[in-house]
């Protein structure tokens, strides 16, 4: 049998699923001696232009991996015929297990510049390896959440629908895309192991090859609705929609007397709105007033805005290419950076690339209503503000000596948790076109902290 085109990598756990510097850290760091406890967190530096928040997420998948990273024995064979390592980092490797902390804000929490999403403190040997896998895991699902989070604020009432497996770029990229879409708010997804893996509804249709392997489209239609009596969805573009809407209408009283409900139609091409709304009379027409609607085909959430503001008649919208891509933003402005290290706040001052240093901390103010109007950056040492409208601190304790504090939220929670958060933000922060921004501010002690450490560094 012919060796597979890809390496044998365990996704979830293996620390080997990192860059060629983290290594070569570990080596230097080793040979030094520089082994001590430092703190690493993870923020974006800005928000991008149009995003007036981004939505916390990934952490589950952190955990896990902090949890369960490892180098295998086959992982260590290869590290030692490379010849690019010591024996003593190999050694290293073979034992390691995270024996840090994780502090974390709560999955499905707005989140704003500079703010740490997480903070991991260990050894600096540990806190270092876990860099590039951590950042792929928050990064992206953060990403993908608060597209989809956009797109749910932007069709209120409608249900969306996560088609993009087939577009990610690759297969983890897919599932972990569907799992940050149904937290953020989405109803369902088309990706088979998403429902395996995080238990998300799935939901799916037909393609346009089915329809055209048959000689009409009453064929396809009654072949594909005996042999799925439940996912009755038929797609009516692949020649004419509206004289596919008909023919559905056609063999609805057919499927009727076999005990068959026709449960909806998918456009998928051109003028979704006008078609929406031709279909819908030819189907409230027959009967089939409780037939759904649903659309796909390239949508953005300022697609979703229009037709949903314009009345559209469509009950249901799969998203593909823009959401798990983040079409129009492909990546965020973050890093994963050392705050302090042997019990020192430390930073870097590059321009454009400077960040406060030492643990850091997050409180939000709400006003009566709890919407959130401001937060305020402090060290995570200074006592929490007083007054009324404070939430508890946000990053909250996760892992302690490698192991869990308690249970995560389970996603479903994570997801009603998102829901209050995104339904309490302040209306300008949920706007397509660029938001005024969300007020951080800095308290005077991590400021005066900032400035010792300048001050230190110029030593």
């Amino acid at each position: 049998m012919p060796a597979s085109p890809f390496p044998e990598i365990d996704y979830g756990r293996s620390l080997l699923l990192t860059d060629l510097y983290q290594l070569n850290m570990l080596e230097a760091y080793l040979a030094a001696g520089t082994t001590g406890t430092a703190v690493f967190e993870f923020f974006v530096r800005r928000l991008p232009a149009r995003r007036g928040f981004l939505l916390a997420a990934g952490l589950e998948q952190v955990v896990g991996f902090l949890t369960e990273a490892r180098v295998d024995a086959a992982e260590l064979d290869w590290l030692g015929r490379s010849g690019r390592f010591t024996g003593r980092l190999l050694d290293y490797l073979a034992g390691f297990r995270f024996t840090g902390d994780l502090d974390a804000l709560p999955e499905g929490t707005p989140v704003f510049a500079d703010e740490p999403l997480v903070r991991v403190t260990a050894p600096i040997l540990e806190a270092q390896l876990v860099e590039t896998r951590l950042i792929n895991f928050l990064q992206y699902q953060t990403l993908v959440a608060t597209k989809a989070a956009r797109m749910v604020l932007s069709a209120p009432g409608k249900g969306l629908v996560d088609f993009g497996l087939r577009r990610a770029h690759s297969g983890e990229a897919g599932l972990l895309a569907a799992r940050a879409a149904w937290l953020a708010g989405f109803a369902g997804t088309a990706s088979v192991p998403a429902e395996q893996a995080f238990g998300i509804p799935l939901v799916g249709t037909m393609a346009h090859s089915f329809v055209q392997a048959f000689d009409s489209e009453a064929e396809a239609f009654l072949a594909f609705a005996r042999a799925r009596p439940d996912q009755t969805v038929f797609l009516l573009d692949t020649y004419d929609t509206e004289r596919a809407a008909r023919t559905v209408t056609e063999i609805a009283p057919r499927l009727a007397a076999e005990g068959i409900a026709v449960r909806g139609v998918r456009l998928d091409s051109g003028d979704l709105g006008a078609h929406a709304r031709k279909v819908r009379r030819i189907l409230d027409d027959a009967g089939l007033t409780e037939t759904k609607i649903v659309a796909s085909g390239g949508l953005d959430e300022a697609e979703l805005a229009a037709l949903t503001r314009a009345g559209a008649p469509i009950d249901l919208f799969g998203i593909g290419t823009s959401l798990v891509t983040s079409e129009d933003l492909p990546a965020l402005d973050c890093a994963y950076k050392l705050k302090a290290y042997a019990g020192r706040a430390r930073r870097k001052r590059s321009e454009g690339k400077a960040y406060w240093p030492g643990p850091t901390q997050v409180h939000r103010r709400r006003d009566a209503e709890g919407r959130p109007i401001g937060d305020l950056l402090a060290r995570a040492d200074e006592p929490a503000p007083a007054g009324p409208g404070w939430d508890a601190p946000l990053l909250r304790p996760v892992l302690r000596a490698g192991r869990p504090v308690a249970p995560l939220p389970s996603l479903a929670k994570a997801r009603a948790h998102a829901a209050e958060q995104l339904a309490r933000l302040p209306e300008p922060l949920t706007r397509l076109a660029e938001a005024p921004p969300y007020e951080v501010a800095v308290t005077d002690g991590l400021r005066a902290l900032a400035a010792e450490v300048d001050g230190f560094g110029r030593q």
